[in-house]
């Protein structure tokens, strides 16, 4: 939609000047959901080559998480992947701020992270912006980044979900029911590297310039 063009021109042109230090000030978060019969990845598309732009038509779309596996909430910052909860049944703004309670104060506390010099990031999703979420947020002193609408490619939370789907589907055989594939998930998850987190912030500054000259647009990540 061209409005999500705009907010997101609008982003990258006031972050364009960030550098990376910046981005490694903030703490990444979202949600996914985790088959447990086969890999939820990549799908592909034909578009135009030798750079022909990426459009809506090409973006899958945000949808609602329903059967066939778990959902989770997990985080992630410059020292490594915070703390990942399973989220049993519907999510709403009360459950998502236990989570902001437990999980993400949690992991500002392993990593000795203090609450006003970090910048928390999250979409705009109904129950992260509740009236319940935006005064805990408020009461507990934390910054949320303003993010634009429809930006998975700007989020690298989504290739950190990439790598921990692509691990998942890499065991020999199927998880037996919905325990078993979150103590996968749980082993997996703690395993990711921190070079890969570092290396996935330190990417934001061309993410924002593939914005901007996108102009607005989404682009390669």
């Amino acid at each position: 939609m061209e409005r999500h063009k705009k907010q997101r021109h609008r982003f990258a042109l006031k972050h364009r000047h960030w550098t990376v230090e910046e981005w490694k000030r903030v703490v990444w978060s979202d949600e996914t959901k985790v088959e447990r019969v086969g890999f939820g990845g990549l799908e592909w598309v034909w578009k135009r080559p030798a750079g022909g732009a990426i459009t809506e038509q090409h973006v899958k779309g945000t949808v609602k998480f329903g059967g066939g596996g778990l959902m989770m909430w997990a985080c992630a910052t410059s020292q490594g992947v915070g703390y990942a909860c399973r989220i049993d049944g519907g999510l709403d703004g009360q459950l998502y701020t236990h989570i902001l309670d437990d999980e993400f104060l949690q992991t500002l506390e392993y990593y000795g992270l203090e609450k006003d010099e970090i910048i928390f990031q999250q979409d705009n999703d109904s129950k992260h912006t509740s009236r319940l979420a935006r005064r805990w947020f408020e009461g507990k002193g934390v910054k949320v980044l303003s993010w634009p609408s429809q930006s998975p490619d700007l989020n690298p939370m989504e290739h950190l979900w990439h790598h921990l789907k692509q691990r998942l589907a890499a065991y020999p055989t199927e998880a037996c029911n919905v325990d078993s594939l979150w103590e996968r998930v749980q082993t997996e998850w703690e395993k990711i590297p921190v070079d890969a987190c570092v290396h996935l912030i330190e990417s934001m500054p061309k993410r924002i310039a593939a914005v901007l000259k996108a102009q607005g647009g989404y682009t390669k990540y």
